[in-house]
């Protein structure tokens, strides 16, 4: 690491900017030993805005559009080494794209820009699981849900439980988890699809990937919500309830976070939530330092405004 970037983490972290440090990491170790440093970038609910906003639209004039998206991550990709982009669900639905493409645009447009995995929101379903298995050859990225079984539907075989990605020995693993349908989505919509609780499902994922498979980090994709007034499973809930995530980033709700919300979990960990709104209007940034063969980090988090 280069002395510049040594100071700028090490200043960062005692200025009590936006970095965070995971896992009660001593400053010392962050000036002096070396690190890979991991950017992820991440959307959620872009509900087929193919084009940016209307430029007389009252609330976001000319913003959003998958061209400009693509310009951002393709900037981002040329000045750094490592970099995974995600998405939370409910890709589609919204514009008449979506009537007539019935997915196949987005999911094309999203493998030109190289997306490592996405999950399944409930308007993913608009169309029928049918529908939505007939998108799948168009995406050259997985599909990741955890807690949706799909055995006795057209998306079985189709859909992974988790992924792992490793970059330059850092072990990233990735789990998926959506709302419960019944009540949601029209029952002929989804079929034989199973419902697992989430918080349960994700627990026992990431336990695994933590400890068998000797993961880094652990990365939910989340299509619950970020918080409710009520006892709904949500982001917070299952920050709260968890044991070895790190990362959640979600979708359901639009929620605008400018930065993580940190939340503890059940060891007293804390577990970092974020959410860029709907439509495409924000892309989500997420730069981890790992000091190297550890699972040690430091973590900044920011979106970037699409206009």
């Amino acid at each position: 690491m280069n002395n510049s970037r040594r100071k700028f983490i090490k200043q960062t972290l005692l200025g009590g900017g936006s970095f965070i440090t995971l896992g009660g990491v001593p400053l010392s170790a962050f000036a002096k030993e070396e690190f890979v440093k991991l950017t992820i970038l991440h959307t959620n609910d872009v509900h087929s805005r193919i084009e940016p906003f209307p430029i007389n639209d009252p609330l976001y004039p000319g913003m959003g559009g998958a061209s400009k998206r693509a310009s951002i991550i393709n900037s981002v990709r040329a000045s750094e080494k490592n970099v995974l982009i995600f998405d939370a669900g409910d890709i589609f639905q919204g514009t008449p794209y979506f009537n007539f493409y019935k997915g196949e645009l987005d999911l094309k447009l999203m493998s030109a820009m190289q997306y490592d995995a996405a999950t399944i929101g409930n308007h993913d379903f608009d169309n029928g699981i049918e529908g939505l298995s007939n998108m799948m050859p168009y995406a050259n990225f997985p599909f990741i849900s955890s807690n949706y079984i799909f055995t006795d539907t057209p998306l079985s075989g189709k859909i992974l439980p988790y992924k792992i990605i490793e970059k330059e020995g850092i072990k990233i693993g990735v789990i998926g988890v959506g709302v419960q349908l019944e009540g949601l989505v029209d029952k002929k919509l989804y079929g034989n699809t199973i419902h697992i609780n989430p918080i349960e499902k994700a627990n026992q994922v990431a336990t695994f990937l933590k400890h068998e498979k000797r993961c880094n980090m652990v990365i939910v994709l989340s299509h619950l919500g970020y918080k409710y007034s009520s006892t709904v499973v949500s982001d917070v809930v299952l920050a709260n309830e968890s044991k070895d995530i790190d990362i959640i980033i979600g979708g359901h709700t639009h929620t605008f976070l400018e930065q993580a919300v940190m939340e503890k979990n059940k060891k007293n960990k804390p577990v970092y939530i974020c959410q860029a709104g709907f439509a495409g209007l924000l892309l989500g940034k997420i730069e981890c330092y790992f000091k190297k063969n550890t699972s040690e980090m430091a973590v900044n988090t920011d979106t970037i405004k699409i206009f």
